[in-house]
């Protein structure tokens, strides 16, 4: 029986510490705050990237070398037979295309699986844990490659944006848009489904937002994942945030109202995508178990 590893990057929220826990491997994302390289969960904390954010700096988001992923690659091979590499979205970043590229080469070809599962933050850390049950009950990286990318699709997260500031300040949408939105009080909510992020509603409220967001979920569930009976055994929920937990913990008593009897899993939303949303942001998200993992 071959030895798997699980490697993934920082935008699945795994912390460096987590990473122990699990017995996964997180890559961390580099971030160019003006002149400066900052790597996340490394020299980079949450608090100082929204202290620099708020601070008006100037962050853009980059992707991992490939000498960085190599090293990494290189190493683990050392103690493991396989590996089994989920990057954020392809959709997203580039950086899953380049680990892909690297992968074909003669020294890793047949040794490291590249999985674009199409997924971020909270429904990307749920396909690591996946991957690692399955790698613990013996299943090779070739079969763990074909039960993610069966499943891929098998995912939606929500968000709901505090502000438009951000949107705008990253060019998408006009400064005119931004201003009616602002004086209207709207609260956005976005959808990432597969590759893309794109809109999906406009509430008025943030407790219409959140309503939105729950109705959503159930909605996957009922015509996606099988059901409101059988949802807790098909289906995990989970919710992500920006910047600060306490919201994100109310709002956790609001969806287990709606979902009793879920484990929901609370953790920060990736910092890519705080790049572009920035904080308050509240999101909700839900992915369909693996079968093979639930019998």
């Amino acid at each position: 029986m071959s030895k798997v590893a699980i490697i993934t990057d920082s935008n699945s929220g795994i912390t460096q510490a987590q990473a122990k826990e699990y017995g996964v491997f997180v890559l961390p994302m580099p971030f160019m705050i003006g002149e400066n390289e900052y790597f996340e969960d490394i020299d980079l904390t949450q608090e100082q990237f929204y202290e620099k954010l708020q601070g008006g700096d100037n962050i853009s988001t980059s992707q991992p070398a490939l000498t960085q992923v190599s090293e990494l690659w290189d190493n683990v091979l050392k103690e493991y037979d396989e590996i089994i590499h989920i990057p954020m979205s392809s959709g997203l970043s580039g950086s899953c295309q380049s680990a892909y590229m690297l992968s074909q080469e003669d020294q890793y070809c047949g040794k490291v699986f590249v999985i674009d599962n199409q997924r971020i933050s909270v429904t990307q850390r749920r396909s690591v844990l996946d991957a690692k049950e399955l790698a613990d009950m013996g299943k090779s990286a070739s079969e763990i490659a074909e039960i993610l990318m069966r499943d891929k699709l098998e995912a939606s997260i929500y968000i709901m944006l505090d502000t438009l500031y951000y949107l705008k300040k990253g060019g998408r949408i006009t400064p005119a848009a931004a201003a009616i939105g602002t004086l209207l009080k709207l609260k956005p909510v976005l959808q990432i489904q597969g590759e893309k992020l794109d809109a999906y509603s406009k509430a008025r409220t943030a407790n219409v937002g959140k309503e939105t967001m729950k109705n959503a979920i159930k909605n996957d569930i009922e015509n996606r994942f099988g059901g409101l009976d059988k949802a807790i055994d098909n289906v995990y929920i989970q919710i992500a945030y920006t910047k600060d937990i306490e919201p994100a913990l109310q709002f956790k008593e609001e969806v287990l109202k709606e979902f009793p009897g879920f484990d929901i899993v609370v953790n920060p939303l990736s910092l890519s995508v705080s790049c572009h949303i920035g904080p308050g942001a509240l999101a909700l998200a839900c992915s369909k178990k693996v079968p093979e993992l639930n019998d």
